[in-house]
């Protein structure tokens, strides 16, 4: 039998349910950042998904990447936390470099890329163009909130 438990009385509305996704901005020597072309929606993103359960965030950064790029990482660092207000989601964002592997599509990937900064503002919504940008800073992770669309200074 499941069962859910919340940290509030009964008495109290029921804490929100939270999913946690992961994604990679891996980068390369050339400074161009891995990106794919999303097949469910068109949008160009960062590589990522669903931390499944069991599993550390590292390992499933590592995971997301391999199964929508082919390409194997190793994780840097944490270089951003993100919240989609709208739909909570929190998304734990690490900086990657290549250890191997070949680029190929997925069932998820209708395209993979190698996209210089300036294209991954071009092409990308700005909720994840900034995950981009945060990544490709130096100093500590940067945490921000967005509805899905904008973010949190700009709704």
């Amino acid at each position: 039998m499941l069962m859910y438990m919340s940290n509030t009385s009964p008495k109290a509305p029921s804490t929100p349910l939270h999913s946690v996704s992961v994604a990679g901005i891996v980068v390369r020597e050339d400074g161009r950042v891995l990106t794919i072309r999303r097949a469910d929606n068109g949008t160009w993103e960062p590589p990522g998904g669903v931390l499944e359960l069991a599993e550390a965030p590292e390992d499933g950064v590592r995971r997301e990447v391999y199964e929508e790029t082919g390409i194997e990482v190793q994780v840097d660092r944490l270089t951003g936390v993100y919240k989609n207000t709208s739909r909570g989601i929190v998304a734990l964002v690490f900086r990657c470099r290549v250890e191997g592997g070949h680029e190929r599509l997925s069932d998820e990937s209708a395209a993979v890329e190698w996209l210089s900064p300036d294209e991954v503002t071009s092409r990308m919504a700005e909720v994840y163009a900034v995950r981009v940008t945060d990544a490709l800073l130096d100093g500590a992770p940067m945490v921000r909130a967005h509805d899905g669309r904008k973010l949190a200074q700009n709704l």
